[in-house]
């Protein structure tokens, strides 16, 4: 079976809003709302599909893009590959040149709407930052100074692996992050190696590796399910469990774990393009390697020193 080629466009307003279109009923997944963008045409680059799509549907001139995600999915009667861009400059106002239903939609509120199976892995990257700091320490005052620095960076998703905290410091830190957290707009994970998470009531958890594969379905009553993958089986088992999104590591040669060998780029582009997940590159990560990240069809980087320095 051919594989349908889409250039698909998540258009944001400056106030953060993105721009969603109803699917006539007359097409396949009719109905159903999506993400802007049409099929490739011959000899057509991604970002021209995108440009010469959003044009004749939306009336808006593409000025910049940044990769997103790639989405493969498997409908009864059809194989597509949404090629996902970020559109992060535009031109002209956005109206339905082809009589379809528009509206722009806090990211938050996505999932209210009901979109083709194939949309849902954009929505978790549409909601998702670029930066994901890694929070560790033993000691609860060094802690929340890191945490400060993270936040005042403009970080809005950090995972908490203070798995070396005893039980007490554990649920002070958490008390007093959560409140930080939540003055700056951001996310709070517990790593599931620390000692009773399920009890911890924050914005989600990231899987250890091997939390991960005992699971045989996602946790329960969480907002955001995260995990640790090192090698293509625990990425495909965390696709299939259904968590939120994926880090990989180590991409890079770590100061922290020097004799561990690096994925490199190349194997971190392949085992991105195997998953319908936003994936974070992890291991050696500095500012630059954000666009290279992205470039690899990741959501971005992740870093413990990178973002608490």
């Amino acid at each position: 079976m051919s594989v349908l080629h889409v250039a698909v466009g998540v258009i944001q307003a400056a106030d953060g809003r993105v721009l969603i279109a109803l699917r006539p009923n007359t097409v396949h997944q009719g109905g159903l709302w999506e993400f802007p963008g049409g099929k490739l045409e011959q000899g057509e680059s991604v970002e021209q599909a995108l440009s010469r799509e959003l044009n004749e549907e939306l009336g808006i001139h593409v000025l910049a893009v940044t990769p997103l995600i790639k989405i493969k999915h498997q409908y009864p009667d059809l194989a597509v590959l949404l090629d996902v861009y970020r559109v992060t400059e535009f031109s002209g106002e956005a109206f339905a040149r082809e009589g379809q239903a528009i509206k722009w939609v806090e990211p938050t509120q996505l999932l209210d709407y009901p979109f083709p199976a194939a949309n849902l892995g954009i929505i978790s990257a549409v909601n998702l930052p670029v930066d994901y700091a890694i929070l560790n320490g033993d000691e609860v005052d060094q802690l929340m100074s890191d945490l400060q620095i993270i936040l005042n960076k403009g970080v809005t998703l950090v995972q908490a692996r203070v798995k070396a905290l005893n039980d007490k410091d554990i649920l002070i830190f958490i008390r007093r992050a959560k409140a930080l957290c939540k003055k700056y707009g951001a996310e709070l994970l517990i790593n599931s190696a620390v000692n009773g998470w399920q009890a911890i009531n924050v914005d989600g958890v990231h899987l250890t590796s091997a939390d991960l594969m005992a699971l045989s379905h996602r946790p329960n009553a969480v907002k955001w399910v995260a995990a640790s993958c090192h090698n293509e089986q625990e990425l495909q088992h965390a696709e299939k469990i259904g968590v939120d999104f994926v880090l990989i590591s180590p991409v890079l040669v770590t100061d922290t774990c020097p004799n561990s060998k690096p994925l490199g780029w190349n194997t971190f582009e392949k085992w991105v393009t195997q998953v319908n997940l936003p994936v974070f590159a992890l291991g050696g990560m500095q500012e630059k390697d954000r666009c290279i990240a992205q470039l690899k069809g990741g959501q971005g980087i992740a870093g413990i020193s990178l973002f608490c320095h």
